[in-house]
């Protein structure tokens, strides 16, 4: 008989949407959630119970409200377990984790890793540590954009990309032309952007990178599940055919096609298991081809918000922690090495399909997509039939509709412009 148990996910958002429907269609259950606010992907649903609480994000807000949690299911017989799905909700289960441990199962990291993976600079001191390749880098501070040192010292050549080490603060920083990453093609461009970032509040590190060179198809996006004894047992590798163009979104994943890569998927557990880690990682990966190497922009210590393809593969990502902490069943099973079998791809979109036709790039990953299409292997994280009332079938149309003038507005400029199709 399969053993009770209650998820708690924090959040509101798409990603928040994707583990809900995981859990909906894995054990039939409504899951309760935890946010800050109302988010559309998780409006008018019968599978998610949205609980708000204004200034959730953020301590003192957040412990408050998980004190007065951790009173209401004290007594509770089942295991409740705490599911983060953003980055600021996985920093303060982390932060708070010995405390909450009293009550919560928390399948993360402890604060200190968790610390040194979301720097993208820490996080790129590890990767050298432990041999995981990343493009050539180099960190710019306020005090080298106050003397110009930044431009005196680039090993590489242009274009670069550009971002904020501290996305937190980032989102305080408000200009004219400001973007979630740049990809930059000369020093007086470079010197502009910097200027504007600097001079509107942002204050912590940038990180200049040399510009990988391809479209959108060139990049990979990979989610590993490494269960309470740091043994990996789960690894899905995604192939994105197309990215979000909206300056705040840009680099968001809308078309991933799953994929095998066993090379890929030994270096990610090799990585994981040496670093002692723990829970959903997801990885931002992107082919070189200049030196044939896949190199690594960054880890994500939780599930990502396109990562519904995952299960959509066949992977559930709710049986993960259930099976974990709850079943004690994954420390008996060899890890799942995802996708081996392409007759059973599915397509994950997170746009119109006739979006996806016009803007992905026209080559072979392309025509194997349109191929699931045409066979209907195909899926979204928000249409879902047993959660698809009238007002939330017209609401998620409209989400998806507002893609094609985003696409129409940003494609050319943001993204169209730096690749030949």
């Amino acid at each position: 008989m399969q053993k009770k148990f209650t998820p708690i996910l924090l959040g509101s958002d798409i990603n928040v949407y994707g583990m809900a429907r995981s859990f909906h269609e894995a054990y039939g259950i409504k899951v309760k959630t935890l946010a800050a606010g109302h988010l559309a992907a998780t409006r008018y649903s019968k599978i998610v119970d949205v609980e708000v609480h204004p200034g959730f994000e953020d301590d003192p807000t957040f412990i408050n409200v998980m004190r007065s949690k951790m009173i209401e299911y004290q007594d509770h017989s089942e295991p409740v377990i705490l599911i983060a799905c953003g980055d600021g909700y996985v920093e303060l289960l982390a932060k708070h984790k010995d405390e909450l441990s009293a009550t919560f199962v928390i399948p993360y990291v402890d604060y200190d890793l968790l610390e040194k993976l979301i720097s993208k600079e820490n996080f790129y001191k590890i990767a050298d540590k432990y041999g995981l390749p990343y493009p050539k880098t180099q960190i710019i501070k306020i005090t080298d954009y106050q003397t110009d040192d930044y431009l005196k010292c680039m090993s590489f050549g242009f274009p670069v990309a550009l971002k904020p080490e501290d996305p937190v603060s980032w989102l305080d920083c408000r200009f004219e032309g400001r973007k979630k990453a740049f990809t930059i093609h000369d020093a007086a461009e470079l010197k502009d952007i910097v200027t504007k970032i600097y001079t509107h509040g942002y204050k912590e590190d940038l990180i200049l990178q040399d510009f990988i060179p391809g479209d959108d198809s060139k990049m990979r996006v990979l989610n590993a599940y490494v269960d309470k004894n740091h043994k990996v047992k789960m690894m899905c590798l995604g192939h994105p055919l197309l990215e979000d163009p909206t300056p705040q979104s840009i680099g968001n994943y809308v078309a991933i096609l799953p994929e095998y890569n066993l090379n890929l998927y030994n270096t990610v557990k090799t990585f994981l298991e040496k670093i002692n880690y723990v829970g959903m990682a997801n990885f931002d990966i992107k082919y070189d081809e200049r030196d044939h190497e896949y190199k690594f922009f960054e880890i994500n210590v939780r599930q990502g918000r396109s990562s519904f393809y995952v299960t959509l593969n066949g992977c559930n990502l709710a049986k993960c922690y259930i099976d974990d902490y709850v079943e004690d069943s994954l420390k008996d099973q060899d890890p799942v090495y995802a996708n081996q079998d392409p007759k059973k791809h599915v397509l994950w979109l997170g746009v119109p399909t006739k979006v996806f036709k016009q803007y992905a790039f026209e080559n072979e990953y392309k025509e194997i997509a349109e191929d699931l299409l045409k066979k209907k292997r195909v899926g979204t994280t928000v249409f879902y039939k047993a959660d698809c009332s009238f007002k939330r079938w017209l609401l998620m149309k409209y989400m998806f509709y507002k893609y094609i003038g985003r696409y129409k507005a940003y494609y050319q400029v943001n993204k169209g412009s730096f690749f030949k199709k």
